[in-house]
């Protein structure tokens, strides 16, 4: 799965040939989620409390640009890097 983004030990990640919603992985630790990007919100697994509020406000920052990757990303084209939160 291509890296977008890294930050404070937090991988994201969008797959090249997903299915909807629109989402995006995330990987701390031992820790996996897949997040909305439309809600900002946890639809899968879990991520202890500071890490998830950091990357749902990263989400929330970051939302036209994760559209944009999403939108990429179906129709088989290479992902662009996101800033990370800092």
């Amino acid at each position: 799965m291509p890296e977008i983004s890294l930050f404070y030990g937090i991988r994201i990640t969008m797959n090249w040939d997903e299915h909807n919603p629109p989402h995006f992985h995330v990987k701390y630790a031992e820790y996996n989620a897949t997040v909305l990007i439309r809600e900002c919100i946890v639809d899968r697994g879990y991520l202890p409390n500071k890490q998830l509020k950091m990357v749902l406000a990263w989400c929330e920052i970051h939302k036209d640009e994760l559209m944009q990757n999403w939108e990429l990303a179906s129709s088989g084209q290479p992902l662009n890097d996101i800033q990370p939160l800092v």
